[in-house]
């Protein structure tokens, strides 16, 4: 995958963020139910007319996907996997922590990925054998060895999840807690995982495995990080959950997650 393709893909992604900004104001605050989603539904509309033409153009037998909670296997060959605004809620809300995230996946692999951070204007970007970088800059993930004094996080806090399921987040959370300094739940995912292939976060893990997710884990392996799925094997889209660490922390990680 080349340099060029992934600095055409920043340009239309930092494009699509000012575009957002012009939307975004720290003072939004949503009345009700009823102007919630029809504020979603404006943002993502926004980035997508953005998006849409402008990756088509860089990469037109590249095929599009918009779905960002979708899950499972997706069709060989290449396609554009968009998340328009991730952390979309926390934008409609006035919060800084959302992203505009873009993909290409080729045969089920993600080879390329942007995320931008429109408030904190970080841009990260990686592709495969290329590396992750933060505006420019390489990343490596975090050099610790023990879990002791390792930041954490998880990201479920979807409504309408099965009683099993907040079961066994619950349980994570608190085996988690014991081990490790901090435990932080939120979202964007794609967010987490950005701060794990940073450094600044030591690992994150899932109980389930959406698609738009693969420009995090992409940015998370290129910066040195290990991503399986909760039995120990390699990450791919179809996995049902998995867990993104620095090295050091990982086994240890995985332990508690399966315990």
């Amino acid at each position: 995958m080349s340099q060029d393709l992934l600095t055409a893909t920043a340009a239309a992604v930092r494009e699509a963020g000012a575009r957002m900004l012009e939307r975004y104001s720290p003072t939004s605050r949503p009345s009700g139910l009823t102007e919630l989603p029809a504020a979603l539904h404006a943002n993502d509309a926004a980035v997508t007319d953005v998006l849409r033409p402008a990756l088509t153009a860089i990469r037109p037998e590249a095929q599009w996907l918009d779905d960002e909670h979708g899950s499972g296997p997706m069709p060989a060959g290449e396609w554009w996997l968009i998340d328009p605004v991730g952390g979309n809620m926390n934008a409609v809300q006035g919060m800084p922590d959302w992203n505009i995230g873009v993909s290409l996946v080729r045969d089920g692999r993600p080879v390329l990925a942007v995320l931008f951070f429109p408030v904190l204007d970080e841009l990260f970007t990686a592709r495969e054998g290329g590396g992750a970088h933060l505006n420019g800059e390489r990343l490596r993930v975090s050099a610790k060895t023990s879990l002791d004094g390792a930041l954490t996080g998880t990201g479920q806090a979807q409504a309408g999840q099965d009683a099993e399921l907040l079961a066994r987040m619950g349980a994570s959370f608190a085996a988690m807690s014991e081990a490790a300094l901090y435990v932080r739940i939120s979202v964007p995912v794609t967010h987490q995982l950005a701060q794990v292939a940073a450094g600044r976060m030591d690992l994150h893990w899932q109980f389930d495995n959406v698609r738009s997710h693969a420009a995090g884990v992409l940015l998370v392996q290129e910066a040195g990080g290990v991503v399986t799925d909760l039995d120990g094997g390699p990450w791919d889209l179809t996995s049902r959950a998995y867990l993104a660490a620095a090295p050091g922390v990982h086994t240890a990680a995985l332990k508690i997650l399966t315990a």
